[in-house]
């Protein structure tokens, strides 16, 4: 047996953390600094060379259930109770549960990233609202707005591997594809939890999917990296992460 352990940037770790996954390993802990990973054999050593792992010789143990216990269920905002599909723990009286799958990129809502989007469509989700959620990813915020009672959530994602293994576990209808293929003027809730970049080149179909009264809620970027051509009435911060309200 034998451990990996890995020093990866914030908007790196949970994308290496699914590749681990892919890969076979046996088990994933946190801790202080970075992430530990564990293999039977170091066949796929190669793979992760440019993130220059830590190598070391492990005792035989059980790395699965050490993994479960480095995932523990997490609140978030107000409403929200995160649980691996593993924990048994019942609900918290007054929150709602949102099932998290370490094993997706993006989809364990421990990213700052995520929690402060979390934050914002537990404000500003009523309801009856139509929400979409554009690079959906795992689903977890296009699962948060239905649980919060949405009328009609969508989420989309350009990944075909991602919307695969999301409609397998969110309980929202999704498809491959962008923006650009929502029907003009018909969200109340628009959401993008993706990179600066790529959100100035959604710019135009953000807008045009918007009703005229509706929230845009935008994150997934630095406060070195804020995408422009945008007017937020509210900004979120956690960490180096940036949530716009507008």
């Amino acid at each position: 047996m034998f451990s990996l352990f890995f020093r990866p940037s914030p908007d790196r770790e949970e994308y290496l953390i699914a590749e681990l996954w892919e890969c076979g390993t046996t088990g994933i802990i946190e801790e202080d600094g970075g992430v530990r990973a564990f293999f039977d054999d170091l066949s796929l050593l190669h793979r992760f060379t440019s993130d220059a792992p830590e190598l070391r010789e492990e005792q035989p143990i059980d790395w699965a259930q050490a993994t479960r216990d480095a995932w523990p269920p997490i609140t978030v905002g107000q409403r929200f109770f995160l649980t691996p599909p593993w924990c048994h723990l019942p609900t918290p009286p007054g929150r709602l549960r949102l099932p998290i799958y370490p094993g997706m990129a993006c989809g364990t809502g421990r990213h700052p990233a995520t929690q402060l989007a979390l934050e914002a469509i537990e404000q500003y989700v009523q309801p009856g609202n139509s929400v979409v959620d554009v690079g959906t990813g795992s689903g977890i915020l296009a699962s948060a707005a239905a649980l919060l009672g949405a009328g009609r959530v969508i989420g989309c994602d350009i990944d075909p591997e991602a919307v695969g293994i999301a409609l397998e576990r969110a309980s929202v209808p999704m498809f491959v594809g962008s923006a650009a293929a929502i029907r003009s003027q018909w969200a109340d809730v628009v959401i993008a939890n993706i990179d600066a970049a790529t959100i100035e080149e959604l710019a135009a179909d953000l807008a045009r999917i918007r009703k005229p009264e509706s929230v845009l809620i935008l994150t997934g970027f630095p406060e070195w990296d804020v995408p422009e051509g945008f007017q937020a009435k509210e900004s979120r911060k956690r960490e180096e992460w940036l949530c716009l309200v507008c």
